[in-house]
């Protein structure tokens, strides 16, 4: 018996004060039947539709189908937002190989972690090399920090199992359209990530389960073999005639060792300045890119939700969020928001001593009192001599980072309030929830001036996009410098390195990701490449 015909209805809407089990009753009148005639019924996408703050609506997009010899009253052509279901997309084939090769990952953030899952799943062995802590010891090693003890190099925010991603807000929104997203998200939720994710608009982990993710992450990777080096740092390269032989690397014990390896993944990620000179010196082929730097602004919940939702808070809505834009017409950059934490908290992201650098952080309930999210103005090359010095941006970043410290060992986070900032007379009090305490400073004297103007400029016309968003209520903390890699490590149609063969860059530090799925994405595309080239096969649908 064939299958039968399955159909998406989207934008089905339910006010906030009907339940979920209404939505087979809504779906039938949708379509013109009785709830008895359909057969199943699924949510496949869930989002707030609160253009009307009088009127604020939950919307779905149902997968359903019918019961045998039941047809739709009307052709679908003629039903807004009903579709048949497309055939499921196949995930390519595991190459497996009949000739197992000794291959190497360095990092282990989402790149190198789904990198080093394919390729073990493939046959060859791994070796997969991080210069962090392990999760478990990351973390209260981080916690110290905020409390005010040492930084650690190679174990930090930046730095460890789970990449950066670990200390945020796990938001897993993407932009690419690519096979590989819906694969990368029913692998988190198998180690343990919510399944409202698969479903969900603007999916989110949050930093807490996210750590519990890499435990049963870690176990699937052990399970097949792969060899995991924790506080293993990448010191060197042999390249010959172009060719990638093997590596050097320093363990936890501050040993020199050797690892000749048949293929590199290279996944570390943004903040491995070291590497890109480490690189550089090797003779790769880099260019500087575009990245953004400003400042996080954080407001309390209860003022996002106002904006947002017309109230404070509601049982059927989560914490309210906003993406904000606006482009200067004379200088041509735009001022936008990033990665915003709806109940979440700003957190010191430093990874080198003495400086400073701001993130934002949300747990997954996203239960705080403050909601955050970058500010940020868009930096290019010729602003920081990027287009005579691939590592220029690398200065640029870190002389922000230096200028807001406020002397040796003093990690606490430069803040301002928001109408202090603007001019406009005594904010309120630097309510922050920055893990690292707080510095009463002048941002302007932080900041690039270009950056500082068009930050001023852009506020007021957010201001009118959501009335109350400058406000005393409102403070501005500095740096946020890690926005982007301000480094791109060339590579060809192969994946590989433009003047390494062997070598796959790969993520966000490579220069061709921007968050965790499409970094994990691009681990899942180059690791398929290499399988590939090393059984001298196409590879499919990568």
């Amino acid at each position: 018996m064939s299958r039968p015909l399955r159909w998406r209805l989207a934008q089905l809407a339910l006010t906030l004060e009907e339940d979920e089990s209404q939505l087979p009753l809504r779906l039938a009148q949708q379509l013109g039947l009785k709830p008895e005639q359909l057969a199943d019924w699924r949510i496949c996408r869930r989002s707030i539709d609160a253009r009307r703050k009088q009127r604020i609506l939950r919307l779905y997009t149902l997968e359903f189908s019918l019961q045998a010899g039941v047809s739709l009253p009307l052709p679908a052509q003629h039903m807004a937002g009903l579709e048949p279901v497309p055939p499921p997309v196949v995930a390519p084939a595991l190459i497996r190989t009949r000739r197992p090769r000794s291959l190497v990952v360095v990092g282990m953030g989402p790149a190198g972690l789904f990198a080093a899952l394919e390729l073990a799943q493939c046959g060859h062995r791994v070796r997969l090399l991080e210069r962090g802590a392990p999760v478990e010891e990351r973390v209260p090693a981080v916690a110290a920090f905020w409390a005010g003890g040492p930084l650690l190099p190679d174990t930090n925010v930046q730095f460890g199992e789970g990449g950066a991603g670990t200390f945020s807000d796990g938001k897993l929104t993407t932009r690419i359209r690519h096979p590989a997203t819906a694969q990368v998200l029913q692998t988190l939720v198998d180690c343990g990530a919510p399944a409202d994710i698969l479903v969900q608009a603007k999916p989110h982990v949050g930093t807490d389960r996210l750590r519990r993710v890499l435990l049963h992450f870690r176990q699937r990777l052990l399970a097949l073999g792969v060899e995991l080096c924790y506080h293993s740092r990448l010191t060197g390269l042999q390249i010959e005639k172009g060719c990638l032989q093997g590596l050097e690397w320093r363990d936890r014990a501050g040993e020199s060792r050797y690892s000749a390896c048949d293929a590199l993944v290279l996944a570390t990620g943004h903040s491995a300045r070291d590497t890109y000179q480490l690189l550089a010196a090797a003779g790769l082929e880099l260019e500087a890119k575009p990245f953004a730097v400003g400042v996080r602004i954080e407001h309390p919940v209860t003022a996002i939700n106002r904006m947002q939702y017309g109230r404070e808070q509601h049982p059927h809505l989560p914490p309210a969020d906003y993406a904000l834009t606006w482009n200067d017409s004379v200088s041509g950059r735009g001022v936008y928001s990033f990665c915003m934490c709806p109940g979440g908290e700003v957190v010191q992201s430093a990874s080198e001593p003495d400086t400073v650098v701001v993130n934002g952080m949300s747990r997954l309930r996203r239960d705080g009192p403050l909601s955050n999210s970058a500010l940020v103005v868009t930096v290019r090359p010729e602003d920081f001599g990027g287009l005579r010095d691939p590592l220029a941006g690398i200065a640029f970043q870190r002389r922000i980072e230096q200028r807001a410290c406020g002397g040796p060992g003093d990690y606490r986070v430069p803040a301002q309030n928001l109408l202090d900032f603007l001019g406009q007379g005594r904010g309120g009090d630097l309510h922050s929830s920055c893990r690292a305490g707080l510095r009463p400073a002048e941002l302007r004297e932080l900041l690039p001036n270009f950056v500082y103007t068009l930050l001023r400029q852009a506020l007021p016309q957010f201001d009118r996009r959501m009335r109350g968003f400058v406000s005393g209520a409102a403070v501005l903390l500095a740096p946020e410098t890690r926005t982007s890699a301000p480094v791109r490590i060339l590579r060809g149609a192969d994946l590989q390195a433009t003047r390494c063969c062997g070598l796959y860059p790969a993520g966000e530090g490579a220069g061709y990701a921007g968050g965790i799925v499409s970094a994990a994405v691009d681990g899942l595309r180059v690791a398929r490449q290499l399988a590939a080239d090393l059984d001298d096969a196409r590879p499919s649908g990568v």
